[in-house]
């Protein structure tokens, strides 16, 4: 597909495609190997994850192959590689369960990057691409999971620095962040107004992390409570007032790994499903032959190329500078759907061993279900897409 030109959307660059062969490599060899403990360890109701004795080779492979800060900036020792070639490496990494990410987190890193003033550059963006310091972000609150507009945190003016109040919800990476991004509300007007961000240090007094939640797909997210949590003017991120849209900056950054993510679990399902329908014989028939299983190969190798080819539009786009709140959304939607379709198809071909623990179906399929949750439910994306179509056109 490199080779070809779909509709004006550009192919890797040969520097990108190798970056990318790269990485096939490292998955197959260095993550797909760790399976089956990773799987073990979850069937057993311990914490879904890698030891730090499987962790730090990893991390020391990823240095010496140059797989370390791949979109961060040069001038941070990073690769800086486009979108585009991002999102063929998060293709490839969704091909495995074994839960690997190369630092530092992306997303977070886009917002810091588009909006950290050179004192926080300083103090959190540079540590943080060199993969020394870990984020998380906090937007979702009890009240208003789906709707980041509507949240309710405040943060009020005292002196020279703010104080907050409220709750958090749904927040990822806790325990192991440095520090977190958060949102809250400053102002008033209407409600994608008066949205502040602020950098929160871990420690910080007022700071309290409420619980623990296991999500289904082997994740934990934590529910955060902030009383009279004092912050000061530096710990602003950006303009004040304006942190809605470096927030949906980094929300589409996310949008579009997740549907790379998705598109490499298919591809994983389907290749699985290929492999036991040509071996597996039922009634003297080979599953390869029966029209059922025909299709939905057919229907997966289809909506696997429409789906890389919605990423790679997309990947264009915003690093052409475009906004893609709409492409975003309709590759949000369509991914995670996809994906849970070709997933169920994988596992019913496979019969009562889909069904088991053992294979890395069941965990691809509930963290698929997550994701439709995710980043904005499907019906708000829905909704959002209808809304803008409607205004618009497309």
């Amino acid at each position: 597909m490199d080779g070809f030109d779909f509709g004006g959307i550009p192919a890797l660059a040969e520097e990108h495609r190798m970056v990318r062969d790269l990485v096939v490599k490292f998955v197959e060899r260095d993550l797909m190997p760790l399976e089956a403990a990773v799987l073990k360890r979850e069937s057993e109701g311990q914490r879904y994850g890698l030891t730090p004795e499987e962790e730090a080779p990893l991390l020391k492979t990823c240095k010496e192959l140059g797989l370390w800060g791949l979109d961060v900036p040069e001038e941070f020792g990073g690769a800086d590689l486009p979108l585009a070639a991002l999102m063929a490496i998060e293709e490839e990494m969704g091909r495995t369960v074994t839960p690997f990410l190369f630092p530092p987190d992306s997303p977070n890193l886009h917002m810091l990057k588009a909006v950290a003033n050179e004192d926080q550059r300083k103090r959190y963006l540079d540590p943080y691409a060199r993969g020394e310091m870990r984020s998380s972000i906090a937007i979702s609150e009890p009240g208003a999971g789906g709707d980041p507009a509507g949240m309710t945190t405040r943060a009020v003016k005292d002196g020279d620095g703010w104080v907050i109040n409220g709750r958090k919800i749904w927040v990822s990476g806790v325990p192991r962040a440095d520090f977190i991004i958060l949102m809250a509300r400053t102002g008033e007007g209407k409600r994608q107004e008066g949205v502040t961000a602020f950098i929160v240090d871990r420690g910080t007094p007022g700071f309290i992390i409420e619980r623990e939640i296991p999500m289904i797909g082997g994740r934990r997210t934590y529910e955060l409570v902030f009383e009279d949590c004092r912050v000061p003017d530096a710990q602003v991120l950006g303009r004040l007032g304006e942190g809605y849209a470096p927030m949906q900056l980094r929300l589409n950054v996310r949008r579009l790994q997740m549907g790379a993510r998705c598109t490499g679990m298919a591809r994983r399902a389907l290749a699985m499903m290929c492999e036991q329908a040509k071996n597996r014989v039922t009634f003297g028939v080979k599953l390869a032959d029966r029209q059922a299983i025909q299709w939905w190969i057919a229907e997966a190798a289809t909506k696997i190329h429409i789906c890389r080819l919605m990423v790679r539009d997309a990947a264009a786009k915003m690093g052409a500078g475009e906004d893609v709140r709409t492409e975003a959304s309709m590759l949000k939607v369509f991914a995670t759907e996809m994906a849970q379709e070709v997933l169920d198809h994988a596992m019913q071909t496979f019969g009562a061993m889909g069904m088991t623990k053992e294979l890395p179906l069941q965990l691809m399929a509930n963290q698929v279900r997550v994701q439709r949750i995710y980043e904005g439910p499907s019906e708000v994306h829905r909704m959002a897409i209808a809304r803008r179509v409607l205004k618009n056109g497309i």
